[in-house]
């Protein structure tokens, strides 16, 4: 499938979900559900439902199954972003091109819409309708909750306050990122052969593949951040810079950082190797990452 027609029907099927997920209830709930649906429904590039399902079709993985594993690895993503939003973080007042839920909604409901859609993640995984076996539920049950904490993604965004204090050599700024956005885009794929029934010593290839993405992507994002244009992107640029936080830009300069990334997917690229014509989507979005403009 080519890649734009897979990112509208990953988009769509997306939005379908958590407007079933979130229908507002007519009781006291009801700004809760409407900030959740603001959070989530509409915009972002639905990247990690895509590699879920990419990685899921390799291995004949029924397509319901795939999204529902997809729309919870994109509530742990829209967490993580509305919580990133709040003024005790960021602090921004924009995200995909509309007011960040603390600005529509105030920040206790923006918590609050955070930690529900952090918990309605682990209830979809748990849903037998996401999967018959219960040793496969569990095992994408470890593997995102790994990916969100101090391992993964919490620990990344921890590390990401801490550079607003002290400057971080490349290394550093490489785990950062490899736990900050890498570790949920790792997830991703390695959910999609977790659904395949692949065992952990058949993921090497795709565990190459998903590390070499996850940070072309955050490059590819730091370039953005000092070359793109606000109305495109959907969100305030250049805040790290000013907040004096190094990036893969400001310690490799925007030639460097630009041809690491190139190298990184080819890098992804190569980790394909032992699969044929079927992993093609998977190589197009790793060229996407350096494609995108937003």
């Amino acid at each position: 499938m080519p890649l734009q027609a897979a990112l509208r029907e990953v988009a769509d099927d997306i939005d379908r979900r958590f407007d079933s997920l979130l229908a507002v209830p007519d009781d006291p709930r009801a700004d809760l559900y409407r900030a959740m649906r603001h959070a989530a429904i509409g915009g972002g590039k639905r990247l990690r439902p895509l590699l879920v399902a990419a990685t899921a079709r390799l291995f004949g993985v029924d397509r319901d199954c795939a999204g529902r594993v997809g729309a919870a690895i994109e509530c742990i993503h829209v967490y993580s972003l509305v919580h990133d939003d709040l003024p005790a973080m960021d602090d921004d007042d924009l995200r995909r091109g509309k007011p960040t839920v603390h600005k529509a909604y105030g920040e206790a409901i923006a918590i609050l819409a955070g930690d529900c859609l952090h918990a309605l993640a682990f209830e979809i995984l748990a849903d037998d309708r996401t999967h018959g076996d219960p040793y496969v539920r569990a095992e994408l049950i470890q593997c995102l909750a790994h990916a969100s904490g101090p391992a993964g993604m919490g620990g990344g965004q921890m590390m990401d306050l801490e550079a607003e204090k002290t400057s971080f050599d490349l290394p550093t700024v490489t785990r950062l990122q490899a736990m900050k956005t890498g570790a949920l885009i790792a997830c991703s794929v390695e959910s999609g052969a977790i659904l395949g029934r692949v065992p952990p010593e058949g993921r090497t290839g795709l565990r190459g593949y998903a590390r070499d993405v996850g940070l072309a992507f955050q490059i590819a994002d730091d370039l953005l951040d000092v070359e793109g244009d606000e109305e495109a992107v959907g969100k305030a640029l250049r805040k790290d810079g000013d907040a004096g936080k190094e990036t893969f830009v400001s310690l490799l300069g925007v030639d460097r950082a630009r041809e690491q990334a190139r190298l990184l997917v080819e890098q992804a690229i190569d980790h394909l190797h032992s699969f044929g014509n079927e992993a093609d989507l998977l190589r197009d979005i790793a060229r996407f990452t350096l494609e995108r403009d937003r």
